[in-house]
C-alpha cells in the first residue's frame, strides 16, 4: 500500500469515526504502529488531523479531503466513466469541465484520444473552458488544445475559481458540453455540491451549455447535497458505473435523462 492511499484510508477512517488509535489503525491497515505514527504526526502538520495521546481526531467541526486525497477513491470506476464521457465529446467542440476528482480524468481521457491529438485547419482540436487549476494545467502543455480557465477565488480543497469573476467569464462564453462532477445526483432533487459557490459556477455553466452531461460514480446518485446546481431535466446524459441498479436507472430515464452505465 503506498503512503497516499495509507493516508487516504485514515482520513476516510477519521471522517467515518471521529476518532482513531494508533493500535486499531495499524491493525486495520495492516502496518506497523510506528508507520501509524509517524503517518500521524505528518498529516497533523499539513493541519489534516490533530494529534492527540495515542492517536489523532478530526482537524475542526468541517471536514473535506482535499482533492489529491480523493483521486484513488474508486479509480478504476472513475476510469471506464472518463473514458466513456470522453467518447461523447466531437473534435472541434466547446467543452466545459468543472472541478473534481472524475472531471480530472475526463480531461486525461480527452488528452489522450488520438483523433485529438491535433487540430484542423488552424482550428483547436477542442476548446476546453475550465474553473479548476488543475485540469487547466495538465491541459495548457496540449497546443492543439485551447484551453480557457476562468477567473475567481480558488479553493484548495478542489482547485476549483469560484464567484463573480468566474460567473463573469461564464457568461460570455457559449459551450457545447458540459460535463459536471457533483456531490450528489437524485432523480428528484437533481443535481448538488456541498458548496453553494461551486454550485452557482457550476449552474451557470449548465445554463451556457447546448448539452450537459454528469460523471458521477454510482456512490454519488441517489443523494442529496446542499446546493442544488440544476434538476434533473436539465441533465441530457448520466455516465456512471454499473453500480447504479436498473431501478435507479429507470428513476433517471424518467426524468428524461439518458443513463450509461459501464
Amino acid at each position: 500500500m503506498s503512503r497516499e492511499v495509507r493516508w487516504q484510508t485514515l482520513l476516510d477512517l477519521l471522517v467515518e469515526r471521529g476518532r482513531l488509535e494508533v493500535e486499531p489503525a495499524a491493525e486495520a491497515l495492516g502496518v506497523s504502529a510506528a508507520t501509524i505514527r509517524r503517518d500521524f504526526d505528518e498529516l497533523a502538520q499539513q493541519q489534516l488531523l490533530v494529534r492527540t495521546r495515542g492517536g489523532a481526531v478530526l482537524h475542526g467541526v468541517s471536514y473535506e479531503l482535499p482533492l489529491r486525497y480523493r483521486t484513488t477513491r474508486r479509480a478504476a470506476e472513475k476510469r471506464r466513466i472518463s473514458e466513456a464521457v470522453a467518447a461523447l465529446i466531437a473534435p472541434g467542440e466547446v467543452v466545459g469541465l468543472t472541478g473534481g476528482t472524475t472531471t480530472t480524468e475526463v480531461a486525461r481521457a480527452l488528452a489522450g484520444r488520438a483523433d485529438l491529438s491535433s487540430g484542423t485547419g488552424g482550428a483547436p482540436a477542442l476548446t476546453v473552458v475550465t474553473n479548476a487549476l488543475n485540469i487547466a494545467g495538465e491541459l495548457v502543455i496540449r497546443p492543439q488544445f485551447k484551453t480557457v480557465l476562468t477567473g475567481g477565488v480558488a479553493r484548495p480543497q478542489s482547485y476549483e475559481l469560484t464567484g463573480p469573476l468566474a460567473q463573469g467569464v461564464l457568461g460570455q462564453l457559449t459551450v457545447d458540453t458540459a460535463v459536471l462532477g457533483v456531490d450528489g445526483f437524485d432523480p428528484l432533487d437533481g443535481a448538488a455540491t456541498r458548496h453553494e459557490d461551486e454550485a452557482a459556477v457550476n449552474r451557470l455553466l449548465c445554463d451556457r451549455s447546448r448539452r450537459v452531461v454528469i460523471a458521477a460514480d454510482s456512490s454519488k446518485l441517489g443523494v442529496r447535497a446542499f446546493a442544488r446546481i440544476c434538476p434533473a431535466s436539465s441533465v441530457h446524459v448520466l455516465v456512471t458505473d454499473t453500480g447504479l441498479t436498473d431501478p435507479g436507472a429507470r428513476a433517471f430515464e424518467e426524468a428524461g435523462v439518458e443513463v450509461i452505465r459501464v
